[in-house]
């Protein structure tokens, strides 16, 4: 059985377990984080001492970065000419190539070509995963499945993160070199998922046209807020330990390494705890501490507060954004099956509407007023925290919100 062979995910079973589908899925969440956490961890770092970036490039980068992200949609229009698995194989090789060659653009023009063309990779793949997340996993065991794939991620995020902190400044690594490596090892990995794993056909077909549902309003809107405040977190948080604190390279790595290793012994814990109390309690607590989080990045700017509190803050922050699965779950539940596909490539372009636009607005605000950014980010996860309270307890197709009864009410006896 080689790699074009199409085998329904029934028959999936009788693989060996490192050639069923879950096991690809742990595949690629792993080759993803080796090129992205890379990215991520050099990149403050490297575009204020080789491009001379303040706040307003970071910005316009960031909004760049975004711009692949809002047009996922257009992943409806691939998926009639190429499977999703493909695509996503395919995704991750451009992801792994475009961050192979980042350091060799050292230039605003340049990062911004490099960024647009990596953003590509990375989104269209994230798109397209997810889809396959929620087709290829059981709903009943998704939660926890999903909890182990974060794990794994993390697992390859801490690798990446590691092997900077100990060899960084030891043999006085460039960042050239460090950036064709770790594309390499992607592109590497995703070589071996090509040729080693058939194409897994799920029991439902999924639609080749934009789906766009009344009943789905609240997860749209959740995704668009979700995506407005993951910016700052993403574009700011770091770029102020880097700016505010003076962070290096490997301080700042080893502030990841933080992070990723609470998600590895958390996220497996989170994925329990959605499948236990629902989507509906565990992004209330989400939503509320996010709010505290933000509010408190404030307060470093407002009360002048340290580095230790700012890098405390960056770690909670990071262990909340982890707790965003229960979104998935909760549209899995709604769902028609057919719908899985064309939704996510949807929600992913609802999800960067405001990406697409609020980095390059907030790095003008961000030069003004720093606290500013944060204290608009908890306003945006309050007002999440707010619609969150209308996911029912059991949320299911027909039981969406807990307006739905309302709108759908039960015949008379």
């Amino acid at each position: 059985m080689d790699h074009r062979t199409i085998l329904a995910l029934a028959e999936a079973a009788r693989l060996p377990r490192w050639r069923q589908p879950v096991a690809l899925l742990f595949l690629m969440a792993a080759a993803m984080p080796i090129s992205f956490a890379t990215w991520s961890a050099l990149l403050n770092n490297f575009v204020i001492e080789r491009a001379g970036f303040t706040g307003v490039e970071i910005g316009w980068l960031h909004t760049v970065r975004e711009i692949p992200g809002f047009l996922a949609i257009g992943v409806i229009a691939v998926l009639l000419v190429m499977r999703e698995q493909v695509l996503a194989v395919v995704s991750l090789l451009l992801l792994g190539a475009a961050t192979a060659i980042t350091a060799m653009f050292p230039s605003f023009g340049g990062l911004l070509f490099v960024t647009l063309l990596s953003s590509i990779g990375f989104h269209y793949y994230e798109t397209v995963n997810q889809s396959l997340q929620l087709q290829w996993l059981p709903k009943d065991r998704a939660p926890i499945v999903l909890g182990q794939i974060l794990a794994v991620g993390s697992g390859a995020s801490l690798v990446a993160y590691g092997l900077l902190v100990l060899t960084w400044k030891t043999f006085d690594l460039g960042y050239n070199f460090v950036y064709l490596a770790a594309g390499g090892v992607t592109m590497a990995m995703v070589a071996f998922a090509a040729f080693a794993y058939p194409q897994f056909e799920a029991p439902n077909p999924q639609l080749k046209r934009l789906v766009l549902r009344r009943r789905y309003w609240l997860y749209y809107a959740l995704q668009f807020l979700s995506g407005a405040r993951r910016q700052i977190f993403v574009v700011f948080a770091a770029f102020m330990m880097v700016e505010r604190f003076g962070f290096e390279v490997h301080q700042l790595t080893a502030l990841f390494i933080i992070n990723f290793l609470a998600n590895m012994a958390f996220a497996p814990l989170m994925g329990r705890a959605v499948a236990r109390y629902g989507e509906r309690n565990v992004q209330l607590f989400e939503y509320a501490g996010l709010t505290l989080v933000f509010l408190a990045y404030g307060g470093i700017y407002w009360f002048g507060w340290g580095m230790m509190v700012a890098a405390a803050l960056y770690v909670l922050d990071h262990l909340f954004f982890a707790l965003s699965m229960a979104l998935r779950t909760y549209f899995q539940k709604i769902a028609d099956p057919g719908d899985i596909a064309p939704t996510a490539a949807v929600a992913f372009t609802i999800n960067h509407i405001a990406a697409v636009f609020l980095p390059a607005l907030l790095g003008y605000l961000w030069v003004l007023s720093p606290a500013s950014v944060f204290a608009l980010a908890a306003g945006l996860a309050a007002l999440s925290l707010g619609l969150v309270a209308l996911i029912p307890r059991h949320p299911a197709k027909g039981n969406e919100t807990i307006l739905s009864r309302f709108a759908h009410p039960a015949p008379a006896e």
